[in-house]
């Protein structure tokens, strides 16, 4: 017999103090993510597996998220939200402790797929359980917030390998740990479980027609995340960067989101969103030149020009979704949360595997190439969609909000919500 959970038919009373067990769950996670996410390329960068391996697991780990969007709904609709995140982070552990196993290159492969498909299960868990629960005066500020916890924690995490010895298996036995530690605020919560998400309707063509340059944007920016985040650290440990100045660069690069995006969204409220992003994809095409040009012998200019290539792709990714929401109709909001989400995975898995496949042929900086002409390529049709349409008048604009595109936009998969503002 499926197993039920009470849910509230109502919003609770709720405060900002009352998301604190998803917020500091989330924080947790993120720690335990960011040791794995620095320690797996690293230790495959610098072992004798065959060099597709690491990218390989990058890939694997895009896929793991492409089927974690298709099963996370009809989980927390069979079992609820606290349920389905003990069981996500259950996958987690499985995956931390096959790779505590030692270094077996398809096993930690399956691994990371394993992982990726419980990290959008959580995702997707954690956004609509915080959209449910936050009150329409503070959501935005709620999710935000949330969205920053977790990306420096990331950061954080990746640091943290850095001060341990890479030999061993002590850095997935951390991820295990802090992934225990982040069952500990959910299973104590006196939340309420939100109602079941809403069935996840995907509706290509209505987005598309609602907004082709957010459409092609989130595929955009689902592949040019999984390039750079995942594949720098690849690259620099194939170029002997060592343990310590790995970590710190991937600690860097997660600043670089706020420190790029945010000023970026604030004056995409202020004017056309289109032209934004087309100076944001100039920008990572400058970052992508300057990341090639410069060597490993000049490592903090090279932290810094990486620091910028990792913000300027995130940037796209929400400016993307507050343009999306600008051309849709709330009554359309969930088709066009699902759809977008689809997009995002399906982008995240194939471009990933596509560097894969070229990095023999053209060399560790491929990614590099890769990303460079996915934002001139973007850029080029968002310039020509500037002559087919009006922009959005400023008044009638969603808020914009500070988003990574590490963590897919979920959200609006609560029944009856909407996301992407915090207006009331």
């Amino acid at each position: 017999m499926a197993a039920t959970t009470e849910i509230s038919s109502e919003r609770p009373q709720s405060s900002v103090l009352s998301i604190a067990s998803i917020v500091l769950s989330m924080a947790c996670v993120g720690i335990g993510n960011g040791v794995m996410f620095a320690y797996v390329p690293f230790v495959l960068a610098r072992s004798e597996s065959p060099t597709w391996v690491a990218g390989a697991a990058v890939t694997a780990l895009a896929f793991g998220g492409l089927a974690g969007c298709v099963i996370a709904g009809p989980m927390i609709r069979r079992v609820g939200h606290a349920r389905a995140f003990s069981c996500s982070m259950a996958l987690v552990l499985l995956s931390a402790f096959l790779i505590a196993l030692g270094v077996h290159p398809l096993l930690w492969v399956l691994a990371r797929g394993l992982y990726g498909a419980a990290g959008n299960i959580n995702f997707i868990i954690s956004l609509s359980w915080l959209n449910h629960t936050s009150a329409n005066s503070w959501r935005g500020r709620a999710m935000s917030a949330f969205y920053m916890t977790y990306v420096i924690a990331l950061g954080l995490g990746a640091w943290l390998f850095g001060q341990i010895p890479a030999e061993g298996n002590l850095a997935p036995l951390l991820t295990i740990f802090f992934t225990t530690m982040a069952i500990l605020p959910i299973g104590l919560t006196r939340l309420p479980n939100p109602p079941p998400p809403a069935k996840v309707s995907v509706d290509v063509p209505m987005v598309w027609r609602n907004s082709p340059v957010a459409f092609v944007g989130v595929l955009a920016a689902g592949g040019l995340s999984m390039a750079v985040q995942g594949f720098t650290p690849i690259y620099a440990a194939a170029n002997q960067v060592s343990q310590g100045d790995v970590a710190l660069l991937m600690l860097v690069m997660q600043f670089g989101l706020i420190f790029i995006q945010y000023p970026m969204g604030v004056l995409s409220d202020r004017i056309d969103r289109r032209i934004v992003l087309i100076l944001v994809c100039l920008l990572i095409s400058v970052a992508a030149v300057v990341a090639l040009i410069v060597s490993f012998a000049n490592l903090i200019l090279l932290m810094l020009v990486f620091a910028v290539f990792a913000g300027a792709v995130e940037t796209v990714y929400s400016i993307a979704n507050a343009h999306a929401n600008d051309r849709t109709a709330p009554a359309d909001f969930v088709p066009l949360a699902s759809t977008l989400l689809m997009c995002w995975s399906i982008a995240a898995t194939v471009i990933p595997l596509s560097i894969t496949l070229l990095t023999p042929v053209f060399g560790s900086k491929t990614f590099i190439y890769a990303a460079m002409g996915t934002a001139i390529a973007y850029a080029a049709f968002v310039a020509l969609r500037l002559k087919f349409r009006e922009p959005v008048p400023p008044h009638l604009r969603e808020n914009f909000e500070m988003m990574s595109a590490q963590m897919p936009n979920a959200g609006a998969l609560v029944e009856g919500e909407k996301t992407g503002s915090s207006n009331p």
